[in-house]
């Protein structure tokens, strides 16, 4: 076992037991709060054993529930610090911080959720927390000592949209340690079934997320495509599947989604840029990836001498020609020879890597 120490809100130090081999599955262990990480010292062990890689965080030292958004932030720069998606599992009052830290884009901070006897919450349900929980998420009672069933758990689980339920039934327990095991039981249960150790494999005709978290593991840069549609209104939207494709002539290619919103402007625009993405742009990436958005408003950008849409900031700026349009399943692809091109080579680029936004790493 080994100590490691992350940054918590405000700069506020994070201790936390390591366990594991690092090339693991990845689970993270919250505590009760005012608990210590050592509450989950059965559990841990036992997850290590069963080849997990186990981080058992430590929460701030100071403060109770009504520092909960504190501890909410908290969370959510660990998980941005860890490197992978761990399944996150929480003890009581932990379970209300990983609900609130997970309910905005959990998915790409973590691999599933799982609530081991979480007090009733009813304002997780009011203000639509459970509603947003897109992460298979587990409900656990009776994991640490019996817990009445109550209507106000039975409301919260049946708003997860991907949630299940287990009771630990306390008639086979004759030992803590009983409770123990059967808690353990039911972790390594949901973990195998959500984020099994062996290698997940993808066949024609299996479910399509399976093959999109296979290509997710190709690690790529992040890039905002744009155009002007026919009323000449600069549209644009965020895509990775992006690459170079000769150097004479010189031409690249983009890969659009026949759903995406921009799409038929962008199938008619004899003109296009592709502006690959820096870190300090990861705002533009969300937004340019959501329906609904001014996706211009508030962003410095200028037309190239094409007129299209450059963003300023990017990392480079490829101004391009239509050259050819190909169909492809649900996408097509768009090739494009390089008119002009602008590049900053002294930003770090913004990473997308199983889901997720990453940084270069200089060694």
């Amino acid at each position: 076992m080994s100590v490691i120490e992350y940054k918590g809100f405000g700069g506020v130090p994070l201790s936390a037991d390591v366990l594991g081999d690092d090339n693991d599955p990845a689970v993270l262990l919250i505590p009760d709060i005012g608990q210590q990480r050592s509450a989950w010292r059965a559990v841990a062990d036992g997850l290590a054993l069963s080849g997990r890689r186990v981080v058992s965080l430590d929460l701030r030292a100071s403060g109770g529930v009504d520092q909960l958004a504190a501890h909410v932030e908290d969370l959510r720069l660990v998980l941005a610090q860890m490197g992978s998606r761990p399944v996150v599992v929480a003890a009581r009052h932990g379970g209300w911080i990983a609900t609130r830290a997970l309910a905005t884009d959990g998915i790409l901070l973590a691999g599933g959720l799982v609530l081991v006897d979480m007090p009733d919450d009813a304002d997780a349900v009011a203000e639509g927390i459970a509603a947003r929980q897109a992460l298979p998420t587990l409900v656990v009672r009776g994991g640490f000592a019996a817990a009445p069933i109550t209507s106000e758990c039975d409301v919260f689980a049946a708003a997860l949209p991907i949630g299940e339920q287990a009771d630990i039934d306390d008639s086979d327990l004759a030992l803590d340690a009983d409770r123990t095991e059967a808690l353990l039981g039911q972790l390594l249960e949901f973990l195998e079934r959500r984020q099994p150790r062996e290698a997940t494999e993808f066949q024609a005709g299996s479910d399509p997320r399976t093959l999109r978290d296979a290509m997710g593991c190709f690690a790529t840069g992040v890039t905002i495509v744009t155009a002007l549609d026919a009323a000449g209104v600069p549209v644009g939207l965020t895509a990775n599947s992006f690459t170079s494709v000769s150097l004479d002539p010189p031409l690249l290619l983009v890969c659009i989604a026949n759903s995406a919103g921009t799409a038929p402007a962008l199938r008619e625009a004899g003109h296009f840029g592709v502006n690959v993405l820096q870190i300090g742009q990861q705002p533009a990436s969300n937004r340019f990836a959501t329906r609904g958005e001014d996706r211009f408003a508030n962003l410095p950008w200028a037309p190239g001498q094409t007129g299209v849409p450059l963003l300023g900031s990017s990392l480079v700026s490829f101004e391009c020609q239509r050259e050819s349009l190909h169909e492809a399943g649900d996408h097509f692809i768009m090739v494009g020879r390089v008119v002009r091109a602008q590049f900053e080579p002294h930003r770090d680029p913004l990473l997308y890597f199983r889901g997720k936004y990453r940084r270069l790493h200089f060694a």
